[in-house]
This record gives structure tokens, sequence and C-alpha cells, in this order.
């Protein structure tokens, strides 16, 4: 599985912006598709989580109530639909994929896309 995220940019405060994670590959329907995010200095944490049949989704509490993450398997196309955005969102978001069930947890990730940059202004 191939990912390449984009979407990103520069958003006043209490903006949105979507973000998508396209993937290649015959097996797409069956990974679970995880966002991450990494601020300049900080760790990477885990965003939001979707199952292979989007039957099941998680989010980090700082984004609960305000990103959506959404897939179409028929596009292949992950979404981060990110609303009511603070400056301290801002980050490198990535996308990554792992068979069947969304991890929080990095490592458990076999496959990654480059990032796209999500900048905050206040």
């Amino acid at each position: 599985v191939q990912l390449q995220a984009s979407g990103g940019g520069l958003v006043q405060a209490g903006g949105s912006l979507r973000l998508s994670c396209a993937a290649s590959g015959r097996t797409f329907s069956t990974y679970a598709l995880g966002w991450f995010r990494q601020a300049p200095g900080k760790e990477r944490e885990f965003v939001a989580g979707i199952t292979w049949s989007a039957g099941s989704i998680v989010y980090a509490d700082s984004v609960k109530g305000r990103f959506i993450i959404s897939r179409d398997n028929a596009k292949n196309t992950v979404y981060l639909q990110m609303n009511s955005l603070k400056p301290e969102d801002t980050a490198v978001y990535s996308c990554a994929a792992r068979p069947f069930r969304a991890s929080p947890r990095a490592d458990e990730y076999n496959y990654w896309g480059q990032g796209t940059l999500v900048t905050v202004s206040s």
C-alpha cells in the first residue's frame, strides 16, 4: 500500500481544512487508516483512526468534536475534516495504514505516506 497525503495549508484559527490520503493497492479496503501529526520539537501523536469497514472510529481527545475522519473505499481515499482549528493544531500531518484495526500506536502501522503541513495562525 502506498499513501499520499494532501490538503495542508495555512488557515486562521477557527477555520477549516480537509486533508486527503490517497492510497494505491488492491487491498486498500481491508486496511485501517490512521492520521498522525508531529509539531516542531514534539513527538508524533495520534489524531484519528478508522477501521477498514469504517465500523470503528477513534479520535484523540485533543481533536474530538472538531475533527472528522471518513473513508471512501471506492476512491481509495481517507479524509480528515478539521474544523475549529487552533494554533496548537499546527503540525505535519501524516497518514498510515495497517491491516483491519486502527490503533493509536504509530509503531503498529506498516505503511506511511509523506506528511502535509498544516499551519494555523492566531
